[in-house]
C-alpha cells in the first residue's frame, strides 16, 4: 500500500495520508513518505498550492503507540530511538512550513496528537463540521510537548494550555473559533471547500506567494522594528519583480494581468 498519494491538477497537488487501518498514524513509514513529498514539492515549481488530506475515519491519530513502545523496550533504541523519532517529526512539520507553496490540511475525520499537530502546521485549515481536535497524550502520561509548539503558534496560549493540560477535545466550532482552523464546512462540502480556497490562492502571482509565506513566518519570530524592518526588504523585492509590475500595470489599466506561466 502507498503511504502517501499524490494527485496533480492545475497546479494543485493533493498529498493523501493513506493508511485508514492505522488511523494514518506518523509511523516511521509514514514519516518518511510525507517527507519524502515534502522534498520533491519544494523543488517543484509547477504547484501552487498544497492540499493535505487522508482516508479513512481519522485524519491522523498522532504517532504510532505501538512502534513507540517497541523502541522503547528495545535495548539497542531506546533514548537514541525517540530522539531520532522527534527529530524526523520536527524536520517533518518544519518541512511542511517551509514549503513555497501554502499547505491546507483537508481534515475529514480526528486529528489527535502529532495529527493536531499536522493541522496547526499547516498554512491553513478546512475541516468538516463532525470533526475533533486535540493534544490528549497526556491522558496516558505522554505531554505533548512537540505538538505543543505547532500549537502554541496557532491558538492562544490559555487555551492551548488548557487542551495540553486537560486532554479535552474540542469541536471543529471551537477549533474554529480560536484559529485553528480557518472553516468548517458539512462533510459532503469538505473537498469542494478546500478546491476552492486552493483555487483561489493557486491564481494569484506565484513569486508573490512564495515570497510572502516565507517572510510571514520570519517577521513573526522578530520583534515589531525587526519585523517591519524584513517586511521592507521583502516589499522591496516583491516590487521589483517583473511580473509585480505587470500586475500593477494591468490594475491602472484595468485589465487582467498577462503574468507568465
Amino acid at each position: 500500500m502507498t503511504l502517501v498519494t499524490r494527485n496533480d491538477e492545475n497546479g494543485i497537488a493533493t498529498l493523501t495520508l493513506n493508511a485508514p487501518e492505522k488511523l494514518n498514524a506518523l509511523s516511521d513509514a509514514m514519516i518518511a513518505a510525507l517527507q519524502a513529498e515534502c522534498d520533491r514539492l519544494a523543488e517543484d515549481r509547477s504547484i501552487r498550492v498544497v492540499i493535505l488530506a487522508a482516508t479513512g475515519k481519522a485524519f491522523c491519530a498522532g504517532h504510532n503507540l505501538k512502534e513507540m513502545q517497541a523502541g522503547r523496550q528495545s535495548p539497542d533504541k531506546g533514548a537514541a530511538y525517540f530522539a531520532d523519532l522527534f527529530a524526523r517529526c520536527s524536520r517533518l512539520m518544519l518541512s511542511l512550513q517551509s514549503l513555497p507553496q501554502p499547505v491546507i490540511a483537508q481534515v475529514q475525520g480526528v486529528a489527535v496528537a502529532a495529527g493536531c499537530q499536522l493541522v496547526a502546521t499547516c498554512d491553513m485549515a478546512v475541516a468538516a463540521d463532525h470533526v475533533r481536535f486535540g493534544v490528549n497524550g497526556v491522558n496516558i502520561g505522554l505531554f505533548c510537548s512537540t505538538p505543543m509548539v505547532a500549537l502554541t503558534r496557532a491558538v492562544p496560549r490559555k487555551a492551548a494550555f488548557e487542551m495540553l493540560t486537560t486532554g479535552r477535545l474540542i469541536d471543529t466550532a471551537e477549533a474554529h473559533r480560536l484559529g485553528l482552523i480557518n472553516r468548517a464546512v458539512p462533510a459532503a462540502d469538505l473537498e469542494a471547500a478546500t478546491q476552492e480556497l486552493a483555487r483561489t490562492v493557486a491564481n494569484k502571482l506565484a513569486v508573490a506567494v512564495r515570497i510572502g509565506k516565507r517572510a510571514f513566518y520570519d517577521q513573526a519570530a522578530l520583534d515589531t522594528e525587526a519585523a517591519y524592518a524584513l517586511a521592507g526588504q521583502v516589499m522591496t523585492t516583491n516590487m521589483l519583480e517583473p511580473d509585480t509590475d505587470e500586475g500593477i500595470a494591468a490594475f491602472l489599466d484595468k485589465r487582467p494581468p498577462a503574468w507568465k506561466p
